[in-house]
């Protein structure tokens, strides 16, 4: 599990600093100026799970279960919130109608605040 935030992690750090700098140029002239800023929340929100999975890879040991599920959260929440966040960007641009993904997004959002909560929880129980 140790391995899998880190290569997560890293992943999702690329991609983040990849569509930003789509979103930054080649996304201007596609995107409305609102469906823009929503993508850059998506990204945003990415790059601060990739920061978060870096670090928990390293400081964790993955052997308690819910060390394990402060990861799984953070991986799930983050994959939820910031790909219905790209989908609900592009939906115009697409022709298509995602609109059922608005509910979806704030469950991404809910799982990576629990994740940082159990990541709180982790720290009060443990002595360094």
């Amino acid at each position: 599990m140790k391995n899998l935030t880190l290569i997560i992690g890293g992943i999702y750090g690329l991609l983040s600093v990849i569509l930003g700098a789509f979103g930054a140029h080649a996304f201007k002239k596609i995107l409305s100026i609102e469906r823009l800023e929503s993508f850059e929340t998506g990204v945003r929100y990415q790059m601060y799970a990739a920061i978060f999975l870096l670090i928990v890879g390293y400081i964790l040991k993955f052997e308690a279960s819910s060390e394990k599920w402060i990861s799984i959260l953070m991986i799930a929440g983050t994959f939820i919130f910031s790909v219905s966040i790209y989908c609900l960007a592009f939906q115009d641009v697409w022709g298509v109608n995602l609109k059922f993904l608005g509910p979806i997004t704030p469950l991404g959002g809910l799982f990576m605040i629990i994740s940082w909560a159990m990541l709180i929880w982790y720290f009060v129980r443990v002595k360094f």
